[in-house]
């Protein structure tokens, strides 16, 4: 009785699991008179896209955490604070799953995508 439930309780895990968690596949798409859409397509099938208006970007940035013994960088959205014209009020990260290096994030990506998005200034800033 209690294998069996401890048998359901971890099938029920693996499943909350693949259906919230494991990320199959992620698409940006950029548009640039409406804004950026970001989808996540996860291992049950299930989708989550979010939306964020042109007017709203800020910057794009690349952004780096400490994990264990190595650092991620990771590619970011920089949101716009309606109250304070200078002020930022959100970090979006662009993938939710990064398995890239920093090369991935190379001169010609960063420029694709910031000149999408009309943000020259982000990449003099950088040096490149």
């Amino acid at each position: 009785m209690i294998l069996s439930a401890a048998i359901f309780v971890t099938l029920l895990g693996l499943l909350g699991y693949l259906h919230f968690v494991k990320i199959d596949q992620e698409t940006l798409l950029i548009i640039d008179s409406l804004g950026i859409q970001m989808t996540s397509s996860y291992a049950s099938g299930k989708e989550s896209t979010t939306f964020i208006e042109m007017g709203k970007v800020k910057d794009v940035i690349i952004n780096e955490a400490i994990y264990m013994q190595k650092v991620i960088y990771y590619l970011c959205i920089l949101l716009k604070d309606p109250g304070e014209p200078d002020g930022i009020s959100q970090v979006v990260p662009v993938f939710q799953v990064s398995t890239e290096h920093l090369s991935f994030f190379s001169k010609e990506v960063l420029f694709t995508f910031s000149s999408s998005l009309r943000i020259h200034r982000y990449l003099c800033s950088v040096g490149m």
